[in-house]
């Protein structure tokens, strides 16, 4: 059985610029097919507008506000939003409030699989 506290968790800045902590994934667990972590936009911050060849991404955000954008669509995110970002999507998140959200992958997050323009 894996169990991982996300206070134990250290956080790390991927290439798009977001904080991220992993819940679960390759570095912590023997994960294989998908990856969780919590990830952290300050307020009037944003991350790099990016894709990802590979990975198909969940976000469900936990608090804040923002405006996450897919493929040049633009839609407001608020706590208790889910999203899909499928993989080959462009895409970015801003903070109008610091925005907290987990962050599914499959496959597994990767900075080899982060693309930007």
């Amino acid at each position: 059985m894996e169990i991982r506290k996300l206070a134990d968790q250290p956080p790390f800045t991927t290439k798009d610029g977001s904080t991220i902590r992993s819940i679960l994934d390759a570095a912590n667990a023997p994960v294989e097919k998908q990856s969780l972590a919590e990830a952290t936009v300050p307020a009037g911050g944003a991350t790099e507008r990016h894709w990802h060849r590979d990975s198909e991404e969940f976000y469900f955000i936990l608090e804040g506000r923002g405006e996450m954008e897919i493929d040049g669509e633009r839609r407001e995110v608020v706590p208790g939003d889910g999203i899909l970002i499928p993989a080959g999507a462009w895409h970015q998140i801003r903070a109008a409030e610091t925005l907290r959200f987990l962050c599914c992958c499959a496959p597994p997050y990767r900075h080899e699989d982060t693309f930007f323009e």
